[in-house]
C-alpha cells in the first residue's frame, strides 16, 4: 500500500523584466524566497525535513515554469502547495489570465506567460490528496476590468469565483505611471513588498497568532494575515474571491482561503510563553506543538 508523503511546495516569483508596464514583478523573486523559506517549517504535521521545495528561477520561461509544477503533481504525497507572485495580464479577450514571465513585451504578454488554466489543471490532476493556490500579484488596468465583470464565461473573473482549486492570496491593481518608489499606500504595493500577501502571511507564520490552538488551517490565519495586508482584511461572511464591498479598498481582491481541509500550519504563539527562555531542539519543539494541539491533525 503506498505512503502517502509530505508537502509539495512549488514557489514561482516571476520578473517580467525592463518593460515598464510589467513593473509590478519587481519584487516577485523576494517575495517569492520569503515564501519557500518560511512555508516548509511550518507545516504541522511534515516540518521542513518532510517537504519538497521547488523554487523556480525568476528569469524562468513558461515551460520551465510548468514543468515543475507538473512533476511536483505528479509525486504521490498529502499536499500540493502552489505559489505565484507577480503580475497577471489577460488574453485580448480578457477571459484567461496568465503570470507575466522575463522579456515580455505589451504585445505578446498573455502568449509568453505562464497560463492560469495550465497551472490550475496540473494541481487538478495531480497525485496529491489536497491542493492550495497561494497568490500575490497585480494586474493593470485592463485586466482588472476583466476581473470585474465578475464570474460567467465572458470574464477573467470566472477563474477567481468559482476556481477549480481553493484560492487563498491578493490581487491588487497597478498604476505604474503613479508608482513612486517609497510612497506607502495602495498602488505602491508590489507582490513581495510591505503590505503584500506573502509579506504579511510569512510575518504572521513566523510570529504567530496569540490565543489561537497550536494547529492552524489557512482560514484560522486569515484575519491575521489580512489585518496586514494593505487593503484590509474582508467582512465575516465574504466568501472566496470575494470582490472589495462597494466603498472600501478599492483595486484590491482579496482571495480567501474556505474552511475545512487538513493542512496545518505551526501556531509559533501557542508554546512561546511557556517556552520563554528556553533553549530547545527543532525536534523538540516539532513534539511539543503536537502535543499543545487539542488533537491530532486530521491527516494523521
Amino acid at each position: 500500500m503506498r505512503v502517502a508523503s509530505g508537502i509539495d511546495l512549488v514557489v514561482i516569483g516571476a520578473d517580467g523584466g525592463p518593460d515598464r508596464a510589467f513593473g509590478g514583478s519587481a519584487r516577485a523573486a523576494e517575495g517569492a524566497r520569503e515564501l519557500a523559506e518560511v512555508l516548509p517549517g511550518m507545516c504541522f504535521d511534515t516540518g521542513a525535513a518532510d517537504s519538497r521545495v521547488t523554487v523556480v528561477e525568476p528569469g524562468a520561461d513558461a515551460n520551465a515554469m510548468l514543468t515543475a509544477v507538473r512533476e511536483a503533481a505528479a509525486r504521490p504525497g498529502r499536499w500540493l502547495l502552489v505559489c505565484l507572485v507577480g503580475q497577471l495580464v489577460a488574453d485580448p479577450r480578457g477571459r484567461r489570465l496568465a503570470l507575466v514571465t522575463a522579456g515580455s513585451t505589451a504585445d505578446n504578454a498573455y502568449r509568453r506567460g505562464l497560463a492560469w488554466d495550465w497551472v490550475v489543471s496540473a494541481m487538478v490532476h495531480g497525485d496529491q490528496e489536497e491542493a492550495l493556490l497561494l497568490v500575490d500579484a497585480v494586474v493593470d488596468k485592463d485586466t482588472w476590468a476583466a476581473l470585474e465583470r465578475g464570474g460567467g464565461e465572458d470574464g477573467a473573473g470566472e477563474l477567481l469565483s468559482y476556481p477549480r482549486v481553493p484560492l487563498w492570496g491578493r490581487i491588487g491593481r497597478h498604476a505604474p505611471a503613479r508608482y513612486t518608489p517609497g510612497r506607502r499606500g495602495r498602488e505602491a504595493v508590489l507582490p513581495g513588498g510591505p503590505g503584500s500577501f506573502s509579506r504579511s502571511l510569512t510575518t504572521v507564520l513566523r510570529q504567530g497568532v496569540p490565543g489561537a490552538p497550536a494547529a492552524v488551517g489557512p482560514h484560522d490565519l486569515q484575519p491575521a494575515v489580512g489585518a496586514l495586508l494593505d487593503g484590509g482584511a474582508p467582512h465575516e461572511g465574504d466568501g472566496a474571491g470575494a470582490p472589495p464591498r462597494q466603498g472600501e479598498a478599492p483595486g484590491v481582491r482579496l482571495l480567501v482561503p474556505p474552511e475545512g481541509g487538513r493542512l496545518l500550519m505551526r501556531n509559533r504563539a501557542a508554546i512561546r510563553g511557556a517556552l520563554a527562555g528556553l533553549s530547545l531542539s527543532e525536534e523538540l519543539l516539532a513534539l511539543l506543538w503536537r502535543e499543545s494541539a487539542p488533537t491530532d491533525p486530521p491527516s494523521a
